[in-house]
């Protein structure tokens, strides 16, 4: 019983100094009573732009304007003799669209990686019993996680010989258990 309290007391000091440090990093409020990740947005203008593209290229009204180009641009065709210029227009429009989409992507998907890293980091260091050595693996060089995942591989594989594929332990303890069963057949 006093080792449970023990325990339950260092994850309380523990957490309280993950939640202090959270809340500083946590978004403050903005002038208008937001938090700073609601709608209204500060930081440096390219950003803002960035954000701004990445909401309205993202909208069924962005899509109906492509369509509209389109459109445009194929009834044109005959009063513009499908001449090369023609043809030209929509390419260069095309190209350049598609390049600086590229960049808009790219940066909405490492956005969003980070965030979801962000919150199983969180879900790992709240887990009672988890790996901690898991948070921040994305960090990571291949060769680090080819290691991690050799490791967990090895350990789900004593886990299914010993018939514990519910048990949380090393490969270590696994191997332990292992030979312990081996002695006794």
């Amino acid at each position: 019983m006093a080792t449970s309290m023990r325990r339950r007391r260092a994850r309380t000091a523990s957490s309280a100094t993950l939640d202090d440090a959270a809340a500083e990093a946590a978004p403050t409020k903005g002038r208008r009573g937001r938090l700073d990740g609601g709608t209204e947005r500060k930081g440096p203008l390219l950003e803002r732009l960035a954000h701004a593209a990445t909401l309205a290229s993202g909208t069924s009204m962005a899509f109906a304007l492509a369509v509209a180009v389109v459109a445009v641009w194929v009834v044109t065709g005959p009063l513009f003799g499908f001449s090369d210029t023609w043809q030209l227009v929509i390419n260069t429009g095309t190209t350049i669209v598609t390049f600086l989409m590229v960049f808009l992507i790219q940066r909405t998907q490492n956005k969003d990686s980070i965030a979801v890293q962000l919150k199983l980091n969180e879900l790992v260091a709240a887990m009672n019993g988890a790996s901690h050595r898991l948070i921040n693996v994305e960090d990571l060089s291949e060769e680090e996680l080819d290691v991690l995942h050799t490791y967990y591989c090895r350990l789900a594989n004593l886990a299914k010989e010993n018939g514990e594929l519910r048990a949380s332990h090393s490969i270590e303890e696994a191997e332990e258990s292992a030979r312990a069963r081996r002695r006794k057949s």
